[in-house]
């Protein structure tokens, strides 16, 4: 069974030209690995501007895929802005080993040094 292949339209633009450039069906076929009923399509699709309108589709695809995902960046970026104070703010958050100051670090115990 033949396996399924996609080609951009770029590569099918090229072999159209080739083909209208003078080379034959047979010889393009060979060195591309392509039937010569697919060229022909290629070639008319070319012929009637249709790989034009697949190249203007395939451009704005490209801007749209670029659009969103710098929007899901900035929503990321967004999420973890509104997140991170809901942490900080919330009971029992603080750390395992005991209260902290930002300025001393951890407290000393209220124990005399001698009393161990």
């Amino acid at each position: 069974m033949t396996k399924h292949r996609t080609h951009s339209v770029e590569f099918k633009r090229q072999v159209a030209q080739e083909y209208l450039l003078g080379e034959t069906l047979h010889g393009l076929s060979k060195r591309h690995d392509v039937s010569r009923n697919l060229i022909r399509i290629w070639v008319e699709k070319f012929q009637a501007g249709a790989l034009d309108e697949d190249i203007l589709a395939a451009d704005l695809l490209q801007d749209y895929e670029a659009r969103i995902a710098a929007l899901e960046r900035l929503v990321g970026k967004q999420s973890l802005e509104l997140e991170f104070p809901k942490g900080a703010l919330r009971p029992g958050a603080s750390s395992r080993s005991g209260t902290m100051s930002a300025i001393a670090g951890p407290r000393a115990s209220g124990l005399p040094k001698d009393a161990g």
